[in-house]
């Protein structure tokens, strides 16, 4: 069959189907997935508090429940496409990869088109990359850098929490500012759930943090017991209840570097519903008011049917719904 015969649907769920190709945050699983029917998400805040009832002589009054506040907060689906145009000299006369030289040895256009979509696949990867540790930060900003798409403080009219660990200077105390992390993400976790904090840190960060005087003998016995299970050391080490992990990722031109060097990022992990990756639905005919996919495919003829043009889209948006549990780290020495 012919590529251009293909369905939207089944070109869809095989480009869903191949695996992640970049991103360690995405292979953590802090996001939860969510399709929605809408290009606007509203999220729903309830600000109920706990609170110790009094007792009362049997048949007396009781307390009665206080209202509920709620607010609601509503967020933008970006849209972000992607095209690329499989020609037919691309396949023409082309040795397939791993193939002897011969008829049935040269490149198809099925197969040409197959790794096109895997790499435009990867470049939505690494986008979502980008955006969920722009949630993590608390700002999903756009590839340029500078513009933001979602800004969750701003919404939510929080103001971050920055701890400085000062690991320059010897005396500081490490376990209290872990201590301080700890207690700021507890304290604002609302009704949710969690089982454990990570803290995703800078190159620079994390061996500054292992190279202090109160933190080597834990990393030593650390690295001890990496060696011996043979894991990378830098993909988490637990020390006063946070577990720090080096992310290096860089995805170039003004995006650059995802964490600044000198700072890391802390958040809690095994939430229920404090992080969520929202896909809206494409703007094709037939995906109108369904449940958005990671990504979508359609192909068309070009024109003189010199080739198959590939276009992939995908409408995502991470979100953090607490953001006063996203806690800055920083060394300032």
């Amino acid at each position: 069959m012919n590529l251009t015969d293909f369905t939207t649907a089944e070109l869809t769920a095989a480009i869903n189907q191949f695996p992640v190709q970049w991103g360690e945050i995405g292979k953590r699983g802090i996001f939860a997935d969510r399709g929605v029917r809408t290009r606007e998400i509203v999220i729903e805040d309830r600000e109920g508090a706990l609170a110790v009832l009094n007792t009362h002589d049997w048949g007396g009054e009781g307390t009665v429940a206080s209202p509920i506040a709620r607010n609601t907060y509503a967020f933008s689906i970006k849209q972000t496409t992607h095209e690329d145009i499989v020609s037919a000299a691309d396949a023409q006369g082309v040795r397939a990869f791993g193939v002897d030289a011969g008829v049935n040895g040269l490149q198809s256009i099925e197969s040409e088109v197959a790794l096109r979509l895997q790499r435009m696949r990867a470049k939505h990867d690494i986008t979502l990359e980008y955006k969920r540790m722009g949630a993590l930060k608390g700002n999903v900003l756009n590839a340029d850098g500078t513009s933001s798409l979602a800004n969750m403080f701003t919404t939510f009219r929080v103001t971050q929490t920055t701890v400085d660990f000062v690991l320059g200077t010897s005396t500081t105390k490490i376990l209290d500012k872990c201590a301080e992390v700890r207690n700021q993400i507890e304290d604002n976790l609302g009704g949710d759930s969690m089982t454990g904090i990570d803290v995703a840190v800078s190159p620079e960060f994390f061996s500054k943090l292992v190279d202090h005087v109160k933190v080597t003998d834990a990393y030593k016995y650390h690295q001890e017991a990496s060696t011996r299970l043979g894991t990378d050391q830098r993909k988490g080490f637990t020390f006063g209840g946070l577990t720090f992990w080096e992310y290096r990722a860089n995805v170039g031109g003004a995006a650059g570097r995802l964490i600044a060097a000198q700072e890391g990022h802390a958040y809690p992990v095994g939430t229920i519903d404090t992080f969520a990756t929202y896909y809206a639905p494409a703007d094709f005919n037939e995906a109108v008011n369904t449940i958005g996919l990671p990504i979508y495919v359609k192909t068309e003829p070009n024109k003189f049917d010199r080739g198959i043009v590939l276009h992939t889209q995908s409408n995502s948006l991470p979100l953090c719904h607490r953001p006063a549990v996203l806690v800055k780290v920083l060394t300032s020495n």
